[in-house]
């Protein structure tokens, strides 16, 4: 039975360098020697596309280094179950995680990994004091645990990103860099990634998104009005009333496109084709890009001629509009100053259109996003949202499928859940949300940090879907976690009192977690989600859970005996056969619990193991 100890690969989240290492050594075995990369043979495999170049194109910044490095530490901390926070705990497939999402995102890597079809986010727009970051990176967990307030009275200092900054830019890019690296991780093959931002960091962010994901991976900017009325703060008379959402997709990723909108086609002449509406002929190339789209076209019956116009041409080559003015699906224009259009029916269309990249209002504005969290709460507790309407539409385009996982990591008003619940109501849909927000401190006395403002407008968005939509069945739950230090302790001796800190380090679980904390942290350092279905069961009067349909068992008893061993092993071979699992089971006890007289015994330890590897259970660890 080996013990988890602190430097074993389940006390920590996915080592993402280590990952990167194997693979490549998967591909190029011969530019390893001794276990370390030969950069020399690695350039000479690669060939000519490798670029020595000192000048190079792309985005640099002081600490982009450091900011690649965090991502790829691996975190020591642990999410906490909070059943008393959730909703429907016991049946909700969505999660809503209190913590610093750098740390949050490296404990969702072997769960989550390749998992996710949609990420948007919305994060700080950098606009003088609308983010704060930690001076101190030395210990994420630890300094976390200061800056929110949860340990100690000296804490982590917290600086606001003032544009009197001197690293004003460099800032924002070294908080946004390793969360997206670590963002790209968990998407699926098809997984899109989304992100609101306005033109304070729009360009920086996609060459940030480009370096990430590939420029090759950028599929859409989208521009949205954001307001209907001038923005009177402005000083130079230029109010910008629109933001941007972009775009990018892992290789097989792509939209869902917009449905059709039926009441547009209509059939007034009676056409025995069906419904159709009166739509653009025109092009989008001038004529030096794309001179076969310029050439007159002439209505067959007046032969009047209608020259193309100089910036865009017409929409197709001369011989499809042949073919077109053949079929009699131009209509050709009564007025002199008019234009000839093309007949689009309904019978070819399909079911959805291909979108514009520029909405006006018609995915709403932040003054819906207002209203809407003004009728929920009765007063504005969040400025500025995102409009639900907006998050619908882009859900609906990014999840094709009606399915899948969606994640926010800058969750703040909580819209991205209210958007994934009405767009499932909308189309029967069974999207999953993840949410994860930092607790900043609120000034408010009914509700401590932002985190609880998300939670509360998420179950008053639940409600108002559920009263909307009577006939819906979906889920309208979450599961609450919380981002904390590790259950497993680490041995750091007291000098002046060896012999307490000896008996304290006997027990390798923390004294103040409990069972719960304690499967949820294998479930993640194991890579199972963290809605799992789990069972429990009583054998020779211990509880044993059942992760997974049996992929995980685990036995946290604080005592179990040499009189024990026997039932309690048989018990869990038989429950084992019971729920046959596909995969390799591992079997989890608490190091501590194997006692004789109350004193550690490691013939009840070794019994135990020995009996169970003869069922073929060979994967036991202790904590």
């Amino acid at each position: 039975m080996k013990k988890i100890s602190p430097d074993d690969s389940l006390s920590h989240s996915a080592d993402v360098s280590a990952d990167n290492i194997e693979q490549l050594s998967a591909l190029f075995p011969e530019a390893f020697t001794e276990g370390k990369i030969d950069f020399e043979v690695l350039k000479q495999l690669l060939g000519g596309a490798v670029d020595e170049r000192e000048e190079k194109y792309g985005l640099n910044w002081h600490g982009k280094r450091k900011a690649r490095q965090l991502a790829l530490t691996p975190s020591t901390g642990t999410l906490r179950p909070c059943p008393d926070d959730s909703v429907d705990w016991d049946t909700t497939q969505n999660l809503m995680i209190e913590g610093d999402n750098l740390e949050v995102l490296k404990l969702l890597q072997k769960s989550y990994a390749g998992k996710v079809k949609l990420i948007y986010i919305d994060p700080p727009y950098n606009t003088g004091n609308d983010f704060i970051y930690p001076d101190n990176f030395q210990d994420n967990i630890k300094n976390y645990l200061e800056l929110t307030g949860q340990t100690g009275p000296d804490g982590a200092r917290l600086t606001s990103n003032t544009e009197a900054s001197g690293r004003f830019h460099t800032d924002w890019l070294n908080m946004m860099y390793p969360r997206l690296k670590l963002a790209r991780n968990l998407l699926r093959d098809d997984g899109l990634l989304m992100v609101s931002i306005d033109d304070n960091e729009a360009a920086n962010m996609r060459q940030v998104c480009n370096d990430v994901f590939g420029e090759e991976s950028f599929l859409l900017c989208f521009v949205w009005q954001r307001r209907q009325v001038a923005d009177s703060r402005n000083q130079d008379n230029a109010s910008r009333d629109h933001e941007y959402v972009l775009l990018y997709k892992k290789p097989g990723g792509q939209l869902a496109g917009i449905p059709i909108d039926r009441e547009k086609y209509t059939n007034p002449d009676n056409d025995q084709r069906g419904p159709w509406f009166s739509d653009n002929l025109t092009g989008i190339a001038n004529q030096q890009e794309r001179p076969n789209l310029h050439y007159d076209l002439i209505d067959p019956e007046t032969e009047r001629v209608y020259p193309p116009l100089a910036t865009r041409g017409w929409m197709c080559a001369p011989d499809t509009m042949a073919r077109l003015v053949a079929e009699k699906r131009i209509l050709w224009p009564r007025k002199l100053d008019g234009r000839p259009r093309l007949k689009k029916f309904l019978s070819d269309a399909k079911n959805f259109e291909t979108g514009f990249s520029s909405w006006g209002d018609t995915v709403g504005n932040t003054s819906e996003g207002t209203r809407v969290i003004q009728e929920l709460f009765g007063e504005k507790v969040f400025p500025f949202s995102k409009p639900v309407s907006l998050l619908t539409t882009l859900i609906q385009q990014g999840t094709p499928e009606r399915d899948g996982i969606v994640m926010d990591f800058f969750a703040g008003s909580g819209t991205t859940a209210h958007g994934v619940m009405s767009q499932n109501a909308i189309d029967a849909g069974t999207r999953r949300y993840v949410l994860v927000q930092l607790p900043e401190p609120t000034t408010r006395e009914d509700y401590g940090s932002i985190f609880d403002l998300t939670k509360e407008r998420v179950r008053r968005s639940a409600k108002k879907v559920r009263e909307e939509n009577p006939g819906f069945a979906g889920d309208l739950g979450f599961r609450v976690f919380k981002l904390d230090a590790s259950n497993i302790q680490t041995w750091d001796p007291d000098r002046q009192n060896l012999e307490q800190s000896l008996l304290d380090s006997i027990d390798h679980i923390k004294p103040d977690r409990s069972e719960d904390d304690v499967l949820y942290e294998l479930l993640l350092k194991l890579g199972l989600d963290l809605c799992v279905p789990i069972e429990q069961r009583q054998i020779a009067g211990k509880t044993v859970h059942s992760i997974g349909a049996g992929v995980l068992l685990v036995c946290l008893a604080e005592d179990i005996s040499r009189d024990d061993v026997e039932a309690l092993a048989h018990g869990m071979i038989d429950w084992h056969k019971e729920l046959a699992p596909s995969g390799e089971t591992t079997i989890v006890f608490r190091d501590s619990s194997f006692q004789h007289k109350k004193k550690s015994d490691d013939v009840a330890k070794t019994n135990i193991t020995e009996i169970l590897k003869q069922h073929e259970l060979k994967n036991i660890r202790s904590l």
